[in-house]
């Protein structure tokens, strides 16, 4: 009588990517994603060691939605401050600009909001349209779209063909089962991986708009012109006359807008030695003065004309 022999069962295999020594001898074949040179180099020294210029810039959209905020906050407030000056009271100037710094703030969030969630919507159709398009079309269109985004940057033929398969076969794993019949393909992780974020990301030059998004940028825009609308009119707060108060009122708004410019290059990676920092401060104030001259002039102008 034979022994009933029992299968062992197959371990699953490890997700996570191997760990590799970077002392390991250069004879001995290393994983793609643990490759490195250090060993090939005369100081022996790894790529990821070596020196630069090491800042932390800060994330481009609340860049600029901070930028946003603050030269509205520093623009329309000063304008109109400078505009209620010619009451004479500077009293009646806090009133009628703080009244406006409130709803401004409101409505500048409530834009930032929208603004964020048109443009999440609008991902959200062309990536539906995306699906759809790689589900129906056949290998040779898929391998055309992907040359139109890699062949301008050199990419050879052959090399464009193979990222389609692997894009496409990561996409759709099982096909679809019958002609027409989307809702049967099986998506597996469409949203990150595949060939349509490929085609989104690397073509259209769009990515998903995350929910927490929205109201980041609310926030930011509507707390930017809080902050750059209150400058222009501390001056006021402060100095009865309201003809004097508008000449600090401009001269405090011009070192605020030297020292955001200089702070904004600093964070964005504009400015690379002294000299950036000087022309981002400059550039800046320059900007932002031409914007509040403009607004000061109408205003005295509509007054003018009365």
């Amino acid at each position: 009588m034979s022994a009933l022999s029992v299968p062992l069962s197959r371990q699953k295999a490890s997700q996570k990517p191997a760990i590799w020594s970077l002392d390991t001898p250069e004879s001995h074949p290393q994983p793609l994603g643990a490759m490195c040179s250090r060993h090939n180099r005369p100081d022996g020294i790894c790529c990821k060691d070596l020196k630069g210029d090491d800042r932390s810039l800060v994330d481009p959209d609340v860049v600029r939605d901070v930028v946003i905020g603050l030269s509205d906050g520093l623009t329309v407030p000063f304008a109109l401050a400078a505009g209620l000056s010619s009451l004479g009271e500077s009293r009646l100037v806090v009133l009628g600009g703080v009244a406006e710094l409130i709803a401004g703030a409101i409505s500048m969030g409530i834009g930032g909001f929208l603004a964020s969630q048109a443009e999440r919507d609008h991902y959200r159709f062309l990536r539906s349209a995306t699906s759809a398009r790689v589900l129906r079309s056949c290998d040779s269109e898929m391998e055309r779209e992907v040359a139109a985004v890699l062949a301008p940057v050199g990419v050879d033929d052959a090399t464009c063909r193979a990222v389609a398969r692997c894009l496409r076969n990561v996409e759709v794993r099982d096909g679809v089962s019958r002609p027409g019949d989307l809702e049967s393909a099986a998506l597996r992780w469409s949203k990150e991986v595949g060939l349509t974020p490929f085609l989104l990301k690397f073509g259209e030059g769009l990515e998903e708009v995350p929910t927490r998004r929205l109201y980041i940028s609310a926030g930011t825009i509507g707390a930017g012109y809080l902050v750059g609308g209150i400058i222009p009119l501390l001056p006021y707060f402060f100095i009865p006359r309201a003809h004097v108060a508008l000449l600090w009122s401009a001269l405090v708004t011009g070192v605020v807008l030297l020292v955001f410019g200089a702070v904004k290059a600093r964070v964005t990676g504009a400015g690379v030695g002294t000299g950036g920092y000087i022309w981002g401060a400059v550039s800046t104030l320059f900007v932002g003065g031409i914007a509040a001259a403009a607004a000061f002039g109408i205003v005295k102008a509509l007054e003018g004309g009365e």
